[in-house]
């Protein structure tokens, strides 16, 4: 559509989320760069807003969700402002005007400005992929729609534990009207 404004929401593409052997790496992220890579290529290209949605816990866990904390303390810390695994992977590190925001539970949406920065740059349509199906892609897809944003999600620069984990969920996801598609229909629908 002519009058849409596009923006893309990549999220937790995050070293410790992301590079095998990471701390909480999600199985099927890291072969999703290349799709995640050039759809952030084309965005860049159309001077399209881009924004990277990380999470972040503080290192004695008093943020983190209640599911995650014992693991957390006893187990592994990730996503500790400060620690490389916190960075944004190499391939996809932001560029200048490109926006961050910083989350603490699943949604990109709770407790952040991302709502109200959607709002004042006037997008109209999102593009949302990145780790992982069922949470933090999921949940940041239903906030989206209940905060009345049409959703596209990229389905392969979006990753999950397993291919049976991410099919169950783009099923759930056409479900609520979201358009699910590939890579290169999404670039084809230009």
């Amino acid at each position: 559509m002519k009058d849409t404004k596009y923006a893309l929401i990549i999220i937790d593409m995050q070293n410790d989320f992301v590079l095998p052997g990471a701390p909480a790496c999600v199985a099927g992220a890291y072969a999703t760069l290349p799709c995640v890579r050039r759809l952030l290529d084309f965005f860049r290209a159309n001077s399209w807003p881009v924004f990277h949605v990380v999470r972040e816990y503080r290192a004695d866990g008093s943020d983190i969700e209640c599911t995650r904390l014992h693991g957390f303390l006893n187990d592994k810390r990730y996503a500790v402002p400060g620690t490389e695994g916190c960075e944004i992977v190499a391939e996809l590190a932001p560029v200048e005007g490109e926006y961050r925001v910083v989350k603490n539970r699943f949604s990109g949406f709770m407790n952040t400005e991302l709502d109200f920065m959607l709002r004042r740059i006037g997008a109209t349509q999102l593009v949302i992929c990145g780790t992982q199906y069922p949470n933090c892609i999921r949940t940041t897809i239903f906030d989206a729609i209940a905060h009345g944003y049409p959703v596209i999600n990229v389905t392969d620069a979006t990753s999950a534990q397993t291919p049976q984990i991410a099919e169950a969920n783009i099923t759930d996801l056409k479900n609520i009207g979201v358009e699910c598609v590939t890579l290169r229909e999404f670039l084809q629908s230009f």
